[in-house]
């Protein structure tokens, strides 16, 4: 059965708006526009299909989720194997067969770094991720998450989207359908991609799909000089009466087509993003400029000493600095009413390694990357806890899958679909707790009849959010889609 108001938002008459009108005819342009929608009395807020009527109570009202592309080694992270240790070296012998993705078949391997126990909770965390140390009594792990495929590009879509396949919203996309902004002048989802590029499959991870095109998430490159493309006019041949005019003429254009078809939502949708790339003209600035943050932040995210020049040997400086940013700019922006923002670390495969894909060399690879999530993500709970934030925010730390307990060749690890790990902490979750174990190994699930999928940690998330998952469903192509597709079961242990 179909949400109602689900399928009423998608199939409603895009009507021409009287506000919009005005806002477009005396606005002058995209210039015009910000600032006529800053003084106007009247919101433009994009009010989320549920419109404040949530299934129930929410714990929280905001996500940043932590993605890490190319597949992250839960072994060599978050969940110790002491019969490993005993066994490396041995051949490796699963007792069942085994599909390796390559030639991930090599002896047993106990991680090259060291395992320490932090918190009050003796949560056992490598020496790669040491910085967490400092929040693991706000973390809640899931050591028994299953995914389908060993290829990059299905797994990190059913992470992200909830389905293996292309065509589907992300769950940020979904969010913002769901609850729409808090901010008028900034986007609902916001994606901060790796500063090398992105990760497998680009921007339909974070895609709106069969949802109205404003759900989207807005890509920002906060490192570069343009953070936002196409939101200024840079071209030497266009004035700003130029950009005036051109403006003033598509509005014409996009009048004349929407009045010819008033029951299609698309033209309303791209109007809409239009008008919210003007308003963003004005805050975006405000939103990623960090240089007025006090020192002691800037520390805590490791951006105290900044270089100009980086090695081309993939290092911990770069890492933390570049992670430790978007971590900065994801509070700023979650502070001002952003929804959900999506950190990617890793882009899509390159030579020599820039992502989590280490089938090569794992003590040579995962240490930056590990180093640099860690520092940043451990002072984003921080900084988050302290403006009391964390309490109604949900932090997700995931990638598509895990790595093996053998080994390929000599220090690498291939992929495991198998069994991997997920972390959350703050909006209502569970402080310091474990849910799920995988087995000696860290091949598989501990109960194989019980594992944890992608679809619990997402219908756990809406949950949290006041959304039921079953019910949050649009009709497209004949059938009721959901995030969840027709699984998915709150997971009742992660709830505080």
């Amino acid at each position: 059965m179909r949400a109602p108001s689900a399928f009423l938002h998608t199939h409603r008459a895009a009507a021409p708006l009287s506000r919009r009108d005005f806002l477009w005819q005396a606005g002058g342009g995209l210039g015009g526009v910000a600032l006529t929608s800053m003084l106007a009395a009247q919101s433009a807020r994009a009010d989320g299909v549920l419109k404040g009527q949530l299934h129930h109570a929410p714990r929280a009202k905001r996500v940043v989720q932590l993605f890490m592309g190319g597949a992250a080694s839960h072994l060599d992270m978050f969940d110790f194997k002491p019969e490993l240790i005993r066994r490396h070296g041995q051949p490796s012998d699963f007792g069942e067969h085994v599909e390796a993705f390559q030639n991930g078949l090599g002896p047993w391997m106990k991680s090259p770094f060291a395992f320490q126990p932090h918190g009050q909770c003796g949560k056992q965390l490598s020496s790669i991720v040491a910085p967490l140390g400092a929040v693991a009594d706000e973390m809640a792990f899931i050591h028994n998450l299953v995914g389908k495929t060993g290829v990059h590009s299905q797994a990190t879509y059913l992470q992200a989207t909830g389905f293996q396949d292309p065509g589907f919203p992300g769950m940020g996309a979904w969010v913002s359908y769901g609850l729409g902004s808090e901010n008028d002048n900034l986007p609902t989802f916001v994606v901060l991609p790796d500063h090398r590029g992105y990760a497998s499959n680009g921007p339909k991870n974070w895609a709106s799909a069969f949802l109205p095109t404003h759900t989207q998430g807005t890509v920002i490159f906060p490192q570069r000089e343009n953070p936002i493309e196409d939101l200024y006019a840079r071209a030497d041949f266009i004035s700003d009466q130029s950009h005036r005019d051109s403006i003033a003429l598509v509005n014409r254009l996009n009048q004349r087509h929407q009045q010819a078809r008033a029951t299609d939502s698309r033209l309303e949708a791209r109007i809409r993003s239009y008008e919210l790339a003007a308003r963003l003209q004005l805050s975006a600035t405000q939103s990623l400029d960090i240089s007025k943050e006090p020192a002691h932040v800037l520390k805590l995210y490791g951006l105290d000493q900044p270089q100009n020049n980086y090695p081309t040997e993939i290092n911990v400086p770069e890492e933390t600095e570049y992670f430790g940013r978007k971590c900065l700019i994801a509070r700023r922006l979650l502070e001002r009413g952003v929804r959900f923002v999506q950190i990617w670390s890793g882009n899509d495969n390159s030579f020599p390694r820039r992502n989590w894909d280490s089938h090569e060399d794992i003590e040579r690879d995962h240490p930056p990357l590990s180093l640099g999530m860690a520092k940043g993500a451990a002072a984003l709970i921080m900084d988050l806890k302290q403006r009391g934030l964390l309490e109604d925010t949900i932090v997700h730390w995931t990638t598509e899958f895990g790595r093996m307990p053998s080994t390929q060749g000599n220090k690498g690890r291939d992929h495991n679909p198998y069994v991997f790990t997920n972390w959350l902490c703050g909006g209502g979750i569970r402080r310091g707790v474990t849910h799920g174990e995988s087995d000696q190994w860290g091949y598989k699930p501990l109960d194989r009849e019980h594992p944890t999928q992608v679809y619990d940690i997402h219908a756990t998330m809406l949950h949290l959010l006041g959304i039921d998952h079953k019910r949050l469903t649009v009709r497209h192509n004949s059938i009721d889609r959901r995030l969840t597709d027709v699984h998915g079961h709150v997971i009742p242990e992660l709830l505080a």
